[in-house]
Protein backbone atom coordinates (compact mmCIF):
# COMPACT_ATOMS: atom_id res chain seq x y z
CA UNK A 1 0.00 0.00 0.00
CA UNK A 2 1.60 3.16 -1.00
CA UNK A 3 -0.76 5.29 -1.32
CA UNK A 4 -1.02 7.65 1.89
CA UNK A 5 -4.73 7.83 1.82
CA UNK A 6 -4.95 4.53 1.58
CA UNK A 7 -2.21 4.16 4.73
CA UNK A 8 -4.16 6.34 6.68
CA UNK A 9 -7.61 4.89 6.26
CA UNK A 10 -6.14 1.19 7.45
CA UNK A 11 -4.63 2.99 10.47
CA UNK A 12 -7.71 4.62 11.50
CA UNK A 13 -9.42 1.23 10.86
CA UNK A 14 -6.68 -0.74 13.67
CA UNK A 15 -6.92 2.08 15.66
CA UNK A 16 -10.78 1.98 15.83
CA UNK A 17 -11.32 -1.50 16.02
CA UNK A 18 -8.44 -2.97 18.55
CA UNK A 19 -7.52 0.25 20.11
CA UNK A 20 -10.80 1.75 21.14
CA UNK A 21 -13.87 -0.53 20.22
CA UNK A 22 -12.22 -3.68 21.63
CA UNK A 23 -10.93 -1.54 24.64
CA UNK A 24 -14.58 -0.78 25.06
CA UNK A 25 -16.01 -4.21 25.24
CA UNK A 26 -13.12 -5.10 27.49
CA UNK A 27 -14.14 -2.47 30.04
CA UNK A 28 -17.59 -4.18 29.80
CA UNK A 29 -16.88 -7.63 30.05
CA UNK A 30 -14.31 -7.17 33.13
CA UNK A 31 -17.55 -5.74 35.02
CA UNK A 32 -20.10 -8.24 33.67
CA UNK A 33 -21.51 -11.71 35.54
CA UNK A 34 -21.27 -14.66 32.67
CA UNK A 35 -25.30 -14.73 33.88
CA UNK A 36 -25.63 -10.89 32.34
CA UNK A 37 -23.75 -11.84 29.46
CA UNK A 38 -27.38 -13.34 27.58
CA UNK A 39 -29.58 -11.16 29.68
CA UNK A 40 -31.80 -9.42 27.27
CA UNK A 41 -34.17 -6.32 28.50
CA UNK A 42 -36.97 -7.68 26.68
CA UNK A 43 -37.10 -10.80 24.47
CA UNK A 44 -37.61 -8.52 21.12
CA UNK A 45 -34.41 -7.08 22.25
CA UNK A 46 -30.60 -9.06 21.91
CA UNK A 47 -28.27 -9.53 24.59
CA UNK A 48 -24.48 -8.54 25.02
CA UNK A 49 -23.48 -12.01 23.57
CA UNK A 50 -26.00 -11.64 20.57
CA UNK A 51 -24.27 -8.22 19.59
CA UNK A 52 -20.24 -10.28 19.98
CA UNK A 53 -21.42 -12.63 18.34
CA UNK A 54 -23.19 -10.10 15.45
CA UNK A 55 -19.91 -8.22 15.73
CA UNK A 56 -17.64 -11.23 14.54
CA UNK A 57 -19.96 -12.40 11.85
CA UNK A 58 -20.65 -8.83 10.78
CA UNK A 59 -16.79 -8.05 10.37
CA UNK A 60 -16.15 -11.40 8.75
CA UNK A 61 -18.85 -11.11 6.16
CA UNK A 62 -18.04 -7.54 5.11
CA UNK A 63 -14.01 -7.84 5.39
CA UNK A 64 -12.68 -10.76 5.44
CA UNK A 65 -14.89 -12.11 2.81
CA UNK A 66 -16.05 -8.88 1.03
CA UNK A 67 -12.67 -7.46 0.89
CA UNK A 68 -10.43 -9.84 1.33
CA UNK A 69 -12.06 -12.79 -0.63
CA UNK A 70 -12.01 -15.51 2.28
CA UNK A 71 -15.48 -17.72 1.52
CA UNK A 72 -18.54 -16.52 3.26
CA UNK A 73 -19.55 -18.72 6.39
CA UNK A 74 -21.77 -16.21 8.25
CA UNK A 75 -25.41 -17.60 9.41
CA UNK A 76 -26.81 -14.44 10.75
CA UNK A 77 -29.76 -15.67 12.30
CA UNK A 78 -27.80 -17.79 14.62
CA UNK A 79 -25.90 -15.07 15.79
CA UNK A 80 -29.56 -13.35 16.98
CA UNK A 81 -31.19 -16.93 18.08
CA UNK A 82 -28.23 -18.01 20.49
CA UNK A 83 -29.65 -17.99 23.96
CA UNK A 84 -26.27 -18.66 25.51
CA UNK A 85 -23.62 -21.51 24.99
CA UNK A 86 -20.36 -19.19 24.58
CA UNK A 87 -18.76 -17.95 27.60
CA UNK A 88 -16.89 -14.33 28.20
CA UNK A 89 -13.74 -15.52 27.14
CA UNK A 90 -15.00 -17.07 24.08
CA UNK A 91 -16.46 -14.21 23.13
CA UNK A 92 -14.16 -11.95 23.75
CA UNK A 93 -11.41 -14.35 21.65
CA UNK A 94 -13.88 -14.44 19.20
CA UNK A 95 -14.40 -10.77 18.10
CA UNK A 96 -10.43 -10.12 18.99
CA UNK A 97 -9.59 -12.66 16.67
CA UNK A 98 -11.85 -11.67 14.24
CA UNK A 99 -10.80 -8.08 14.53
CA UNK A 100 -7.09 -8.75 13.95
CA UNK A 101 -8.04 -10.99 10.85
CA UNK A 102 -10.21 -8.05 9.67
CA UNK A 103 -6.68 -5.58 10.28
CA UNK A 104 -4.61 -7.95 8.29
CA UNK A 105 -7.06 -8.00 5.15
CA UNK A 106 -7.08 -4.38 5.26
CA UNK A 107 -3.51 -4.03 5.74
CA UNK A 108 -2.66 -6.24 2.50
CA UNK A 109 -4.86 -4.32 0.34
CA UNK A 110 -3.08 -2.99 -2.67
CA UNK A 111 -4.49 0.59 -3.67
CA UNK A 112 -5.81 -0.59 -6.95
CA UNK A 113 -8.05 -2.87 -4.68
CA UNK A 114 -9.76 -0.09 -2.92
CA UNK A 115 -12.26 0.88 -5.32
CA UNK A 116 -12.95 -2.96 -6.75
CA UNK A 117 -16.86 -3.64 -6.75
CA UNK A 118 -18.15 -5.90 -4.38
CA UNK A 119 -21.64 -8.15 -4.11
CA UNK A 120 -22.34 -8.43 -0.09
CA UNK A 121 -25.94 -8.88 1.59
CA UNK A 122 -27.19 -7.84 -2.07
CA UNK A 123 -25.52 -4.56 -1.63
CA UNK A 124 -23.44 -3.19 -4.79
CA UNK A 125 -20.37 -1.89 -2.96
CA UNK A 126 -16.07 -1.03 -2.84
CA UNK A 127 -13.99 -2.87 -1.04
CA UNK A 128 -13.42 0.93 0.47
CA UNK A 129 -17.08 1.11 1.00
CA UNK A 130 -17.28 -2.52 2.69
CA UNK A 131 -14.88 -1.69 5.18
CA UNK A 132 -15.94 1.42 5.70
CA UNK A 133 -19.58 0.02 6.58
CA UNK A 134 -18.31 -2.50 8.73
CA UNK A 135 -16.23 -0.36 10.93
CA UNK A 136 -19.25 1.74 11.25
CA UNK A 137 -21.34 -0.48 12.02
CA UNK A 138 -18.92 -1.75 14.36
CA UNK A 139 -19.57 1.43 16.31
CA UNK A 140 -23.09 1.44 16.79
CA UNK A 141 -22.85 -2.04 18.20
CA UNK A 142 -20.52 -1.40 21.01
CA UNK A 143 -22.87 1.63 21.54
CA UNK A 144 -25.69 -0.75 22.54
CA UNK A 145 -22.99 -2.97 24.51
CA UNK A 146 -22.92 0.44 26.69
CA UNK A 147 -26.09 0.84 27.05
CA UNK A 148 -26.99 -2.60 28.19
CA UNK A 149 -24.57 -1.95 30.60
CA UNK A 150 -25.59 0.86 32.16
CA UNK A 151 -28.92 -1.14 32.12
CA UNK A 152 -27.60 -3.58 34.57
CA UNK A 153 -26.44 -0.87 36.46
CA UNK A 154 -22.83 -2.25 35.95
CA UNK A 155 -21.85 0.84 38.27
CA UNK A 156 -18.95 2.16 35.54
CA UNK A 157 -17.74 5.67 34.89
CA UNK A 158 -17.90 6.79 31.30
CA UNK A 159 -15.87 4.50 29.24
CA UNK A 160 -13.17 6.58 27.23
CA UNK A 161 -10.58 5.29 24.61
CA UNK A 162 -6.86 5.10 26.83
CA UNK A 163 -5.96 8.12 24.35
CA UNK A 164 -8.65 10.14 25.71
CA UNK A 165 -10.79 10.48 22.87
CA UNK A 166 -14.40 9.24 22.52
CA UNK A 167 -17.09 8.19 25.35
CA UNK A 168 -20.51 7.62 25.58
Amino acid sequence: MSDPLCRAFAAEVRRRLRDDYLWKIDKVLARLDEEVLWWRPHEGANAIGNLLLHLAGNLRQWVIHGAGGAPDVRVRDAEFAARGGRSKPELRALVAETIEEAIAVVERLSDERWLEPRTIQGYAETVFSAVFHAVEHFSGHVGQILYIAKLRDLKFPPVYAPDGRGGP
